[in-house]
């Protein structure tokens, strides 16, 4: 069957989709780790970098893109959902619509960045790891990885930061870019071998490893698999 999807596939698409969605409710939260100021998104979204690494490697950019806009669908989809859920009128006996009322009223500044900032991050990564691919021949899949999540967290960080902390100054903003993009680097290569373990084996399982030589990158090409 044309385009058909492998249990694999889907079940990592979902978990993409998961980490973006969690992400989204993480990040008006500042935290602070070893006196290090960072969105609280951090712990959870380079993940979907690396499963965006995985999905790339194994099935291409078509199927990636599709991920990612499925992602970005299906984000935007809840952020409508909580909206919704908390115009209407609380039952008069709850008393916790406050604190649900703090956690699904986002800005619509924040949704806006994480959006913007998911689908750019996202789509360079996804760009840049098959045509390094193409080009290295299918190897050195940890440079690419890195430097893809590089490329991708760079341009994440330079959308979201500056668009959801709108008013903070750019010396307030530099740091807090800048722990980000190194921290989900540092989370990059901590994980990597596992990635790279994660990678083989799902090549193996799959029987795939798709070399993108004859595509077009234009980000809104979604069904185009």
């Amino acid at each position: 069957m044309k385009n058909k999807f492998s249990t694999t596939f889907v079940l990592m698409a979902i978990l993409l989709v998961v980490c973006l969605i969690s992400s989204n409710l993480f990040a008006s939260k500042i935290i602070c780790i070893a006196g290090i100021n960072l969105p609280g998104a951090v712990l959870v979204f380079p993940f979907s970098y690396i499963l965006n690494d995985c999905i790339s490697e194994v099935w291409g950019f078509r199927r990636a893109r599709f991920v990612i806009w499925t992602a970005f669908a299906m984000n935007l989809a809840v952020v409508l959902m909580g909206q919704l859920i908390v115009i209407l009128p609380a039952a008069s006996f709850w008393d916790g619509a406050a604190h649900f009322d703090a956690i699904f009223n986002m800005a619509p500044r924040i949704v806006l960045a994480s959006l913007l900032a998911f689908v750019a991050g996202s789509t360079i990564n996804a760009l840049v790891m098959s045509k390094m691919k193409v080009a290295d021949k299918g190897k050195r899949f940890g440079i690419r990885a890195v430097l893809s999540s590089v490329a991708g967290e760079c341009a994440d960080s330079l959308i979201f930061i500056p668009i959801a902390f709108f008013g903070l100054s750019f010396k307030q903003m530099l740091p807090i870019m800048l722990a980000q993009v190194s921290f989900k680097l540092l989370y990059e290569l901590v994980v990597l071998p596992l990635t790279a373990v994660v990678v083989k084996k799902v090549k193996a399982l799959e029987e795939t490893d798709v070399f993108d030589t004859d595509i077009s990158y234009n980000p809104f090409k979604i069904f185009d698999l």
